[in-house]
């Protein structure tokens, strides 16, 4: 009967260090998913600044991550709306920046010459970041118009269009990211 009551000792040992083994394994595997959710958040945050990289839609992917890789309490329609307000901002952003050129009067010179000065503007930051879309549209619609007061007009309103766009990117990216931190606080501090 000794024998029989260590052996039993043992096993119940040998499976729980099994169970500890798994669980284990699974703590790494989630951290893993919250990094690389979180990697793409951080690059939603960036692309709020950069028209190349589409800011919400980055973060929202970062959920996506958590939901389809992790046992975090995320839900499908939370997926949906957020997917839906994603591409709601990606959108929105272009309207705004074009309505901003097109109510000061600019063409696709000022559109074009924004983007190049803000590529351009990315090699001086931060302040190229701010005055790259500006000097670039002023110089993409005097180089098509000759006409240097509607080329200052144009390049404000494509500035400020460029402005109101980042503005609304970055407030919807930070709070994807307190999202994304509450989610992952929950999952690892839920006991």
């Amino acid at each position: 009967i000794n024998i029989l009551i260590k052996l039993n000792i043992f096993t119940q040992k040998l499976t729980l260090k099994k169970s500890t083994h798994k669980n284990n394994i699974k703590n790494y595997l989630e951290i893993i998913v919250v990094i690389f959710g979180f990697i793409f958040i951080i690059l939603g945050i960036i692309g709020s600044f950069l028209p190349i990289l589409p800011g919400p839609i980055l973060s929202w992917i970062g959920f996506l991550i958590l939901y389809l890789f992790g046992d975090f309490s995320i839900t499908l329609k939370f997926l949906v709306i957020t997917f839906l307000i994603s591409i709601t901002i990606f959108l929105t952003d272009n309207i705004i920046s074009i309505i901003g050129v097109k109510k000061s009067g600019g063409g696709k010179g000022s559109i074009i010459g924004s983007i190049i000065g803000l590529i351009l503007g990315l090699l001086f930051l931060p302040i190229g970041l701010i005055l790259g879309p500006l000097f670039g549209a002023f110089v993409g619609e005097y180089m098509s118009q000759m006409n240097f007061k509607k080329s200052l007009k144009v390049s404000l309103g494509a500035f400020f269009g460029f402005l109101s766009g980042v503005f609304i990117k970055f407030l919807m990216s930070l709070i994807f990211l307190g999202y994304y931190l509450k989610y992952v606080w929950i999952n690892f501090f839920k006991y």
